[in-house]
């Protein structure tokens, strides 16, 4: 997840105004984007491919902190390696993710695979390459700007394989339809840096249900 930093020399208006105001409640917006524990865990979008065992593409979402997060009206997003358009999934309504938990998101399925995905907590409709894309984590349902999103519109982002845009100093590897992207440690690490951050390996799939 970025986190965001006040820029050096920066003022504040000697006098608040509407403009004040505005800026207080987007930089409250963007402070709360910025804070939260949740990331995105695992991205995999093989689902259905040839010699894939699932047949559907998946997000997994993680609580790494210590205190329950309500992700109601929340949205998991795609766009390609290089697309300005993103497409999303909104989040099931009334879910509360506790410490320690995993949200597994189902999304398109294709013609190929063998195993069904388990139990999912949200299904889409998100078709996701299965080498490289961009996948963002949203505390609301309006989609994302531009090839290359501003800091603190979202809450997490993950680019893979040959992205154009990613956290840090390069992307997440170049998938295929056996493997998926995977957060270390389970879900725990984040030091912002998808290249590091993430490991391609087998699916290993994990949900609320789970």
């Amino acid at each position: 997840m970025k986190k965001l930093f006040p820029t050096a020399g920066t003022r504040a208006a000697a006098t608040p105004g509407r403009r004040t105001i505005l800026a207080a409640a987007l930089l409250a917006a963007l402070s709360a984007q910025a804070a939260t524990p949740i990331v995105i865990s695992q991205v995999y979008g093989g689902g259905g491919n040839s010699g894939a065992r699932y047949k559907n593409d998946f997000i997994e979402l993680f609580n790494r902190g210590d205190s329950a997060v309500d992700i109601s009206g929340w949205s998991v997003q795609y766009a390609s390696a290089t697309g300005s358009s993103w497409q999303l999934t909104k989040l099931a309504g009334n879910t509360v993710l506790q410490p320690g938990q995993y949200f597994l998101v189902q999304e398109s399925a294709g013609t190929g695979g063998t195993d069904d995905l388990p139990a999912p907590d949200t299904t889409g409709t998100l078709a996701l390459s299965g080498t490289a894309g961009k996948v963002a984590l949203v505390s609301n349902v309006g989609a994302l700007a531009g090839a290359a999103p501003a800091a603190g519109t979202y809450v997490d982002l993950v680019g893979f394989g040959t992205a154009g845009y990613f956290e840090g100093s390069a992307a997440a590897p170049t998938l295929s339809n056996t493997t998926a992207a995977l957060r270390a440690a389970a879900g725990c690490t984040d030091a912002d840096n998808n290249a590091t951050d993430f490991s391609a390996g087998a699916p290993a799939l994990k949900s609320v249900a789970l």
